[in-house]
């Protein structure tokens, strides 16, 4: 049973992640499209968000294997003879249940100890991205918004090396303002490879001359250099932000009460990675009824209440951090109250399908939808047959 649970959970986890991951790298290339340097970062960015997508991902995959795999069983009347056997419900329960507290003691150390580091990896890359130095090389269209520097160009090669229509505002070493416009421009690398060289066709040089006095020169051929920048460093230390901090660093803090960030802050977000892994086990016992009820392939309904359940579940979490963090509820009632009451829910679902297995309120009310939704289709398909 372990080894039909394994594939379809990592395939729906590995599915998921991707879809994720794929979504946000749009944003990201989106955002970092100023300058073709900074796309260099994506992967590294990208690399640090794996550890908070498969967080969130993991429940919903383990769920939807548990569902699958149960719904095989039911189907191929493999759970009918288990039970004719002498099997209880629970003892077939027990090695998913058991998954479930590896899954949990997995999502212990992801949400506890590995995302804090990679959250805060892909905060310092991306501060190291938005920040990073201009490389030599202009997008058509795109800016380049350094110290003393503004520099625009209308359309570019595929290289970003030869510009066309040219502007550039600049400060001089004291500070004197100039402007320079250029009908076409070609970048290049000095020797030393700590500047580029511009070389400006057909334009124009206004700036300020010694007496503060504004000049203008008219040129078919103007060379200047502009220096490199290398990318800032992170401003702060790990740790500003309590998603940053570690499960012990959070107990911690909250313990002493010396730390910058509020208690209720600390104690709400050590609670809620506790809750959302501690969660998993009692999915099995939520799988069950619903894969149970889910009797001839009809399986829609039980992952529609399955996907609604879940998203409560994480919703109303995120509720309860909301308002234990402003200080509007104590943190163990904001977070263990709505874990309660799923656990609660998921344990009498799954006794009362220990004495009717797949039949419990909600499974007759996911088995009601799905006839119900049987009888829409036919009713609709012959009158198109009719229409036709």
């Amino acid at each position: 049973m372990l080894k039909l649970v394994a594939w379809p959970m990592v395939g729906c986890l590995g599915v998921t992640v991707v879809a994720l991951l794929l979504e946000r790298i749009l944003r990201l290339l989106d955002a970092l499209s100023q300058s073709s340097a900074r796309f260099g970062y994506v992967t590294e960015l990208a690399a640090n968000l794996m550890p908070h997508y498969l967080g969130l991902a993991l429940p919903v995959a383990f769920f939807v294997a548990l569902f699958i795999v149960i719904t095989k069983l039911s189907d191929g009347s493999e759970i009918d003879a288990l039970l004719a056997s002498g099997q209880s419900l629970s003892r077939i329960a027990i090695p998913f249940v058991c998954v479930g507290l590896f899954l949990s003691l997995f999502s212990v150390a992801l949400f506890g100890y590995s995302q804090p580091y990679s959250r805060y990896a892909y905060r310092s890359v991306m501060h190291a991205a938005v920040n990073a130095g201009w490389n030599g090389r202009l997008s058509g269209g795109a800016f380049i918004d350094e110290d003393n520097l503004l520099m625009t160009a209308d359309s570019a090669d595929p290289a970003g090396q030869s510009l066309t229509r040219v502007f550039i505002r600049r400060l001089d070493d004291k500070g004197r303002e100039e402007v320079i416009t250029a009908q076409t421009a070609t970048l290049s690398a000095s020797p030393t490879g700590d500047k580029v060289i511009l070389l400006l066709r057909r334009g124009q040089r206004i700036g300020l001359d010694a007496a503060g006095g504004y000049r203008t020169l008219v040129f078919d051929q103007f060379t200047t250099e502009m220096p490199l920048a290398g990318a800032a460093t992170l401003l702060r230390a790990r740790g500003g932000d309590e998603r940053e901090l570690t499960l012990n660093e959070l107990a911690r803090q909250a313990a002493s009460g010396k730390s910058t960030l509020p208690q209720s802050t600390l104690l709400a977000e050590f609670y809620g990675r506790l809750a959302r892994a501690a969660f998993l086990p009692f999915l099995p016992l939520l799988a069950f009824p619903l894969g149970l009820a889910a009797k001839r392939g009809n399986r829609t309904p039980g992952l529609i209440v399955a996907g609604v359940l879940l998203l409560a579940f994480q919703h109303s979490l995120l509720l309860g951090q909301s308002l234990a963090e402003a200080g509007k509820a104590n943190p163990i009632m904001a977070i263990w109250g709505p874990f309660l009451i799923f656990t609660s829910f998921s344990v009498w679902m799954f006794m009362g399908s220990r004495k009717r297995p797949g039949d419990t309120p909600i499974s007759r009310v996911v088995r009601q939808i799905g006839e119900t939704l049987d009888r829409a289709v036919r009713m609709v398909v012959p009158r198109r047959q009719a229409a036709s």
